[in-house]
Parts: structure tokens; C-alpha cells; sequence
């Protein structure tokens, strides 16, 4: 029998299949609290930061597809969840974040710790409301867990700590939410004139993403039907990759450039549930059928001549049949070809000298993807982490690969990979951090000893922000204030009640990785890569060339010519692979 309000928010949650709440205790959210602590069904999952608990949460939901929770107390404590909580929405997963509040009393008055917290989570979130009655919280609850399950976002229900406390309302009892099973498809004439455009152009591409998470066969029905080369978003990576003889890698920043010639020569294009952002990347002047459950998403990234609004599933299932099976599969040979070609040349990028010191970063992630375990789950740090993830890590159908990929946060793979251990206790977890991100929440190391989580961390160390100094380095600008003076990790580790290793040389890192990987509990290996290498774009524009040829004379002028040296020695194998 609930006896407070909390007592209804821990009953409703637990009864809606949700089994842990990330977070830091603080005195607004006791209540809240010490509802856990007696009801005993759900785990606290006690992080250092609150941010953590945000990326903890979204990754969960990322990887369960259910509804995660994260808490927060008031003013600082819950300003803390917001980094996190941008991350889970733009990657439009359920999130539920509850946001204690100051005193009802006291709210409006500049109170200690105040913030607005229903203002200031509006942007992040598809539901965001106050309670300010005790006999508005279930109902508000039910409509939150609602919404981030329906809407797949973040909602935000804020209450002040008082309420927590407050006795439950008459006849409140916990009553189940759970997502809606439903099939979405276009109407018939909106498939009808899809498939005319389609059918009228010599050589479609298929651009897919996440959307295609459920519906790899018939995403790749589609290509084989159409014999359209597969160029997949980063997001789609994990659902797409694997099982497709279509597939020819990503294009954008980060892809190859097999992926942005099937875009660029392509005279139609079929985007099956992606909203890939970056428009220099899309073909010109070329017909363009898109497949999107949010209707109002669909063209905002070039013109659409055929909007069809469903599941990518339901969706495919329903145009199949209206599609003539081509037999002419010139184009797709021709940029499967290429694709092949460039994984080879990437392949050779990853091989190493067992003296090679620092390591090229290729080799550490191709060392990753051969030991890790068929089912592992990865998570990547943004920056160049995301780029050898994106490049060396092979999905099969059972890995996941995690990162913040649409808001671009540093710091997000140790607390992304605390969420998927916490809730796949017996998986393979393995973050790829960079050394810039790793410090950022360095205490979450301690997370993963309190809560005995047997994640793997691989940090790439190359004493840089290397990533941002690329970006400078094609703006014409010399490379400032992103140097890092790091500590060795692997000893920051141990001190933390870790198993860790610090490797130098390349014929050491193998066995380090495996013993890691078999070590019963969180385990860290410090690898230092080299801080120079290039991870090229699929084009290199001649505003790049220039900005590239400026950095160079620059950095000669300014004294620094030593790191054009070690920049040409570092990447002069990739020009001979060439």
C-alpha cells in the first residue's frame, strides 16, 4: 500500500518493467530516495556525476529499447542531468528524468539552489511539467512515461521535494505504462508514386539510418530489387553493415569515400529513416523519395520529391510489391567494387610493427573488433574515437555500438557503457574513450568499482584534443590549446580499484587487451596512439586543401615546423596506400 507519493512514483515505475534509477542522492530527492530504499525493487545506480547518470540512462534505453530513468535533486543537481539529457533526445530514445525542486513555498523567491527547471529542460525533452499538488503526480507521471515512450524522447516531470514526502492521494494506485505495438505505413497513392520515381531512374542509391533498426532484410529487399548500392548514417552502422551485399560504407565526415561516390553518381535516392545532416554530402539535382515516421523531418535536409511517413518495416513491406526487380546491376558492382577496395586499403592502415611506438590508432581498434566477443557492446567517445569505431568495428547483428553521434558530447562513452553493463549484466562492454573525454568524468571510474560493472575501457591517449585539432588544421589555423597533459591512466585506474595496463608498443597491446577482456571486473588499458594521424574525409574540398596549405605555413612560421615533420611521417603510409 503506498503510503507517500513517492511510494506511488516507485510502485508505478517498477510496475512498468523499469528496474534502476541513475543518480546522486541529494536532500530534495530523500524522499524519493528513501521510497527505493524500502520498496527494494530498484536499483540505485549511483554515479558521481549527475551527468553521468543522464548518458547512463540514454544508453539503456538506447540498447533496450524501454524506458530509463534518471533523477536529479534540485537547482545544481538537476542542472547537471541536462548534457546527458540533450544526448538521449537527439538520439530519440525514452528517457524519464525526475527533477526535484526547492519548496513550493519558496519557488519564485531566489531561494537556495533555485533554477526553473521547467523552463530550463523545455528544449531537450518532449514533455517537461511541474507538480505542485500531491494529487497531480501519478497522473502527470503516467503522461510523462508516456510521452519518451511514444515520442521516443526525454520527459522531464519536475517536483518539488516536499511533495516526495507528502501522502499519497486517495485511491492512487501504480498502474503500468508500457509503448504501444503499431504498424505505420504511407497510403497507397504515396507508394504508387514512389515507386514511379524510383523505377524511372537508372541508378538509385539508398541512404539509411537508425530508423532501419527492425528492418534490415527489408531494407536490403529494397536494394536488391532496385540493385542500389546501401550508403548507411553512423547510426545505422549497427543495423545495416552486416548480412548486405548492397552495403558500400558511410559517407559524411567521417565515411569513405565509396559511400559518397554512390551518392554523388547516383540519378535517384531512397532514404529509408535517416535524417543525416550534412547537406554537401547529397546528390544534386537528383529525385528523392524519403521514408520517415516524423513527417515534419522528412526534407529538411535536401528537396524530397516523394514523402512517405511510416516505419521503415511497414513501410518497405507495402512498396516492395509495387517495384519491377531489375536485372541490370552495373552501378552496384561498380560501387560495391569500390567499397571493397577501400576496406582493403583501410585494413592495411590497421597493421603494425610489433616496435611501432606510438601505436597508429587503426591497429588499436582493429585489435579491439578482432578480440572482443561476437555479442560485445561498444560505446565511442566523440571525436576521433567515433572515426576508428565508425571504421574498424564490425557489426554482425548482436553488437551495438553507442555513442553520442547526433549531439557530439565529449565525455559520453564511460557513462554510456555504465548503462548498458548495468542492465546486460553478463554482456562484453567495451568503451573506446579518448583521453580528453576520459578525464572530463574521470570519477565515474569509481562508479564502476562501487557498482562492480566489469566494463572494459580502451583509452586512446594521444596527449591531444586531436579531433578539434584536425578541424583546425583545414581551417588554416595552427593548433592551440589542445594539448593534453595527461597522467598515466592505467595507474589512475588501479588506485581506483581497477585492473589496468599501460601499453606503448604495438606488439604488447594483443595480450594486454586480452587480459583485460578475461579480467573478472572493470578493467582499463591506457594505449598511446599517435597523436598526428589523419582520419581523412571522404572529399577533401579545395577550401580544405587551402586552409590545410595555410596551416602548414603558419605553423613553419610560428616556430613549430617540428610538427610538420612528425604530421608527414605519421601519415606518409596512407599516401602510399593510395
Amino acid at each position: 500500500m503506498a503510503r507517500t507519493v513517492a511510494d506511488v512514483i516507485v510502485a508505478t515505475l517498477k510496475a512498468s518493467g523499469v528496474r534502476r534509477i541513475y543518480g546522486l542522492p541529494g536532500d530534495s530527492l530523500n524522499g524519493f530516495t528513501d521510497a527505493l530504499r524500502r520498496d527494494g525493487g530498484i536499483a540505485w545506480g549511483h554515479v558521481r556525476h549527475e551527468e553521468a547518470a543522464a548518458f547512463a540512462a540514454a544508453a539503456e534505453a538506447g540498447v533496450t529499447g524501454r524506458l530509463a530513468v534518471c533523477a536529479g535533486s534540485c537547482g545544481p543537481g538537476n542542472l547537471h542531468l541536462i548534457n546527458g539529457l540533450f544526448d538521449a533526445q537527439r538520439s530519440r530514445v525514452p528517457v524519464l528524468a525526475i527533477a526535484a525542486h526547492i519548496p513550493q513555498e519558496e519557488i519564485g523567491s531566489s531561494y537556495f539552489q533555485e533554477t526553473h527547471p521547467q523552463e530550463l529542460f523545455r528544449e531537450c525533452s518532449v514533455y517537461c511539467e511541474m507538480a505542485s499538488l500531491a494529487e497531480q503526480v501519478p497522473r502527470l507521471l503516467q503522461s510523462a512515461m508516456r510521452h519518451a515512450l511514444e515520442r521516443s524522447g526525454v520527459a522531464v516531470l519536475v517536483i518539488p521535494g516536499g511533495l516526495f514526502l507528502a501522502d499519497a492521494p486517495k485511491g492512487a494506485a501504480p498502474r503500468p505504462v508500457v509503448k504501444a505495438s503499431s504498424h505505420i505505413r504511407p497510403d497507397d497513392a504515396s507508394l504508387a508514386r514512389a515507386a514511379q520515381v524510383l523505377g524511372a531512374a537508372s541508378r538509385v542509391t539508398i541512404l539509411a539510418g537508425a530508423g532501419c533498426e527492425d528492418a534490415h532484410d527489408e531494407a536490403v529487399a529494397l536494394a536488391d530489387v532496385l540493385k542500389a548500392p546501401m550508403v548507411h548514417s553512423l547510426r545505422g552502422k549497427e543495423f545495416l553493415e552486416y548480412d548486405n551485399p548492397y552495403d558500400v560504407g558511410l559517407t559524411g565526415l567521417i565515411g569513405y569515400s565509396s559511400g559518397y561516390r554512390a551518392m554523388e553518381h547516383c540519378d535517384g535516392l531512397l532514404m529509408l529513416g535517416t535524417d543525416f545532416p550534412y547537406r554537401q554530402f547529397y546528390p544534386e539535382s537528383v529525385p528523392v523519395v524519403q521514408v520517415d515516421m516524423r513527417g515534419e523531418h522528412i526534407g529538411r535536409r535536401t528537396p524530397v520529391d516523394v514523402a512517405l511517413v511510416g516505419t521503415v518495416k511497414d513501410t518497405a513491406q507495402a512498396l516492395l510489391p509495387l517495384l519491377e526487380r531489375r536485372t541490370d546491376d552495373a552501378f552496384a558492382r561498380t560501387m560495391t567494387g569500390h567499397y571493397r577496395r577501400v576496406r582493403s586499403r583501410l585494413d592495411r592502415l590497421a597493421e603494425a610493427k610489433p616496435t611501432d611506438s606510438p601505436m597508429h590508432p587503426q591497429y588499436v581498434a582493429a585489435a579491439i573488433d578482432r578480440l572482443a566477443t561476437r555479442d560485445a557492446a561498444f560505446t565511442a567517445d566523440v571525436g576521433t574515437p567515433t572515426v576508428w569505431a565508425a571504421r574498424y568495428l564490425r557489426m554482425n547483428g548482436e553488437r551495438r555500438l553507442i555513442g553520442s553521434f547526433n549531439h557530439g558530447s565529449m565525455a559520453n562513452a564511460l557513462p554510456h557503457a555504465i548503462g548498458i553493463q548495468a542492465s546486460h549484466p553478463g554482456r562484453q562492454v567495451v568503451a573506446l574513450a579518448g583521453d580528453g573525454g576520459l578525464a572530463m568524468l574521470l570519477g565515474e571510474l569509481l562508479t564502476l568499482r562501487q557498482l562492480d560493472l566489469p566494463v572494459k575501457i580502451v583509452v586512446f591517449n594521444n596527449s591531444a584534443l586531436s579531433f578539434v585539432e584536425l578541424e583546425m588544421k583545414a581551417a588554416g589555423i595552427v593548433n592551440y590549446g589542445t594539448g593534453l597533459d595527461n597522467p598515466d591512466f592505467a595507474a589512475q585506474a588501479r588506485a581506483a580499484g581497477l585492473y589496468a595496463s599501460r601499453v606503448e608498443r604495438a606488439g604488447e597491446l594483443e595480450d594486454a587487451l586480452r587480459a583485460a577482456f578475461a579480467h573478472d571486473g572493470p578493467a582499463l588499458v591506457d594505449a598511446s596512439t599517435e597523436r598526428q594521424e589523419l582520419s581523412l574525409p571522404p572529399k577533401i574540398t579545395l577550401e580544405q586543401l587551402k586552409g590545410f596549405t595555410l596551416f602548414a605555413t603558419r605553423t613553419v612560421l610560428s616556430g613549430q615546423g617540428d610538427e610538420i615533420l612528425e604530421l608527414t611521417r605519421t601519415n606518409l603510409r596512407q599516401l602510399s596506400l593510395e
